[in-house]
């Protein structure tokens, strides 16, 4: 049992280092080829913070361990939004965009409608249901790309400037911290659900989520804590709606994967996250103290209701 926890705990801090690592070397190199910084920050960078989720994910559909699949995902953004924007929230009042408050938080909570729409009917997400999740991905690369044109989005960082060959290092180890980290963070949590006789949608939904949403934890917290906590509102929508399209759709077009009833409940407590959100951010253009502690209350009263079904 021990050996599983190590296991595990190795699986998620290969994938936060291995998906820093990645990101960093990505963008540096594609800088030095004159890829413009505005395409490096909608492409490589923002995909970055969802790598470890979709890394675990499609490793566990191959492995048909599913519950971890949808599970990962679906409570990835439920606890992006609860926990990490209500303790965010806590430290800090936290300014949202117009952009993400008239155009992401209501395309986030779309998407989820439609992977729950996949998930019902045939209780699966098919191949055909990933390249529309696909499709819807990268309407959503458009929009980005449009709203950066503008100047509506101009969070990215500058990428460092390393040699050329320590940017295929990082790319390299950072893959493979990545690959492995998913492998370990796998097994080691089926093994646990198994031992201690929980489903592998509960461990999914917990603690495999927490684990791969520990780089937008750590980034919003510290952003708080530094005063910079203005982009972690956008930041967070931006990796759920990529969880949605990038992950599971690419997961399907892998494998189908299957969808249990009882994400039925998940993905709708996603979309109830997605409106409070909205609903807490709308009338003074920001997240507040008393909607952070709204927030973790609802995630409580969530976590409750998955201890006794």
């Amino acid at each position: 049992m021990m050996l599983q926890a190590g296991i595990l705990i190795v699986g998620f801090l290969f994938l936060v280092k291995g998906a820093d690592w990645f990101v960093e070397g990505s963008a540096s190199i594609a800088r030095k080829f004159g890829i413009p910084q505005l395409i490096i920050g909608l492409t490589i960078v923002a995909m970055g913070t969802s790598m470890p989720e979709a890394a675990v994910s499609i490793t566990a559909a191959m492995q048909q361990n599913a519950g971890i699949t949808i599970g990962n995902v679906v409570g990835s953004n439920i606890l992006n939004i609860f926990i990490i924007l209500g303790l965010t929230a806590l430290i800090t009042n936290v300014a949202i965009q117009r952009s993400t408050l008239f155009y992401e938080i209501p395309f986030m909570m779309f998407v989820t409608v439609v992977l729950m729409i996949c998930g019902m009917t045939g209780g699966k997400v098919t191949f055909a249901e990933g390249i529309v999740l696909w499709v819807l991905f990268l309407v959503y690369l458009g929009y980005l790309f449009v709203m950066s044109k503008k100047g509506e989005n101009p969070e990215e960082e500058e990428a460092k400037n390393y040699p050329v060959w320590k940017c295929l290092l990082l790319m390299v180890a950072g893959g493979i911290l990545v690959v492995k980290g998913s492998d370990f963070a796998v097994s080691g949590a089926t093994e646990i659900a198994r031992y201690f006789g929980m489903s592998e949608r509960f461990i999914g939904l917990t603690i495999v989520a927490l684990g791969t949403s520990l780089p937008e934890l750590v980034t919003s917290v510290t952003a708080a804590k530094r005063g910079n906590a203005g982009i972690a509102i956008g930041n967070i929508v931006g990796s759920n709606i990529f969880n949605i399209l990038f992950v599971i759709g690419t997961a399907a077009l892998i494998c189908p994967v299957p969808f249990e009833t009882k994400f039925i409940v998940d993905t709708g407590i996603a979309i109830l996250a997605g409106l409070v959100l909205w609903i807490g951010t709308y009338k003074n253009r920001e997240l507040r103290k008393t909607c952070g502690v709204v927030m973790l209350l609802c995630y409580a009263g969530y976590f409750a209701y998955l201890c006794v079904v």
